[in-house]
């Protein structure tokens, strides 16, 4: 996997109108050009790429260094591709907030329109449900999920890139997946991240914490008689071993674990993840009555989540000795300038120049003639004149 660092603050400033319309027209020509040359899936493999990815957004003007560059570009893609998604074979799902919420019932409806078998359209609801679940859940560095895009193309390859925001440090984190590269959705499934920084993280999809995935997984299966048992026996240890230390943002305070044994690491897990939690008391005995198969099936279970798995990772670690891993998982071009003036202003007769460069190079495609009209036709339709100011 790709790794490295970008510095992304949240960002809550708009995007000027006629930026983004000249964002959407010249997103649009490169989609369709990029299409015309490689076909659908090339596309998906590309934009599941983190510096390629990066690489987009600042050509079309966006800022390096913002969280903006996840959400305006996905949401530039999104509406470029607008009506022409059975013509690409393209399809872009979610966006921020709300929106992200309505992914599953998205991806139904293009199944429908492109007459998918419904198995294939409930892998691609699985896939976009369980790549939230996996980073909210099982890398836990500190940043909530608020973003989520799933892509596909009409052969079934798919790409997700989705966002989490750190309100205590004020930044963002992007992270993407690619249906190539995923040999197991719950091991080191990434095709990049892109953060600010490396932070402390329980990272439970390196391929070091898979003995706490399997000792999890037997845990539950073992039943809730003992897996109680060791709960209390580890609530007692915790009593014993913790003490309070100031970590985080502006002298946050926490109860952290110190532990006496050398063979183990301190473990972000708060003292409260394992008091006498009703909730996370209901959720093991409701693990424990399903007996799930597989780590997998774990998680997508309805219910668990971070503070669920935390307790099974800890209770795994300092009873039955499965260290799990703590390093964190997590990689940039101007065209146009950005949009805070950054390097340089938007230069919008160069912006336009180049929307005009990629309608000629559509003209010069080898595409049937018909196909050739009936795209220029579409473009023009979208960019209708006067739909941005000057």
């Amino acid at each position: 996997m790709q790794r490295g660092i970008a510095i992304m603050p949240l960002d809550t400033g708009h995007v000027p109108r006629w930026l983004f319309e000249r964002m959407v027209k010249l997103t649009r020509m490169i989609v369709i050009e990029m299409v015309s040359e490689y076909g659908p899936d090339e596309f998906i493999k590309r934009i599941s790429d983190p510096v390629w990815f990066q690489s987009l957004s600042c050509v079309i003007g966006m800022d390096w260094n913002s969280s903006g560059t996840t959400t305006i570009t996905t949401g530039a893609l999104k509406q470029a591709l607008k009506g022409l998604e059975k013509d690409l074979g393209i399809f872009i799902c979610g966006g921020k907030g709300k929106t992200s919420r309505k992914t599953p019932e998205e991806i139904q409806n293009w199944a429908g329109v492109l007459g998918l078998p419904s198995s294939s359209a409930e892998a691609l609801v699985y896939n976009s449900r369980m790549s939230a679940k996996v980073d909210s859940a099982l890398v836990q560095d500190g940043y909530q999920i608020y973003h989520h895009n799933f892509f596909f193309s009409k052969s079934g390859a798919w790409a997700v890139i989705q966002q989490g925001m750190n309100t205590m440090t004020q930044t963002a984190r992007r992270y993407h997946w690619y249906s190539e590269k995923i040999t197991d959705i719950i091991l080191e499934p990434h095709s990049g991240i892109v953060s600010q920084r490396r932070v402390p993280t329980l990272n439970l999809v390196a391929k070091k914490s898979q003995n706490v995935q399997k000792i999890s997984v037997a845990l539950v299966q073992g039943g809730y008689r003992g897996l109680m048992k060791d709960v209390r026996i580890l609530r007692r240890r915790i009593s014993k071993l913790s003490r309070t230390i100031t970590i985080g943002f502006r002298g946050e305070r926490s109860t952290l674990l110190k532990l006496e044994n050398r063979d183990f690491f301190w473990h972000p897990v708060l003292l409260e993840d394992l008091s006498r939690s009703r909730y996370l008391e209901r959720i093991l005995a409701y693990l424990c009555e399903r007996k799930p198969a597989n780590y997998e099936a774990l998680l997508s279970e309805k219910g668990v989540g971070p503070k669920t798995v935390r307790a099974l990772s800890l209770i795994s670690e300092l009873i039955y000795g499965a260290q799990a891993s703590y390093e964190d998982p997590a990689r940039y071009c101007f065209a146009h300038g950005g949009k805070d003036n950054i390097p340089y202003p938007i230069d919008r007769s160069t912006y336009d120049a180049s929307i005009d460069f990629f309608q000629r190079v559509i003209q010069k495609t080898k595409i049937p003639f018909s196909e050739k009209r009936r795209i220029l036709q579409r473009i023009r339709e979208k960019n209708s004149p006067g739909e941005y100011e000057r």
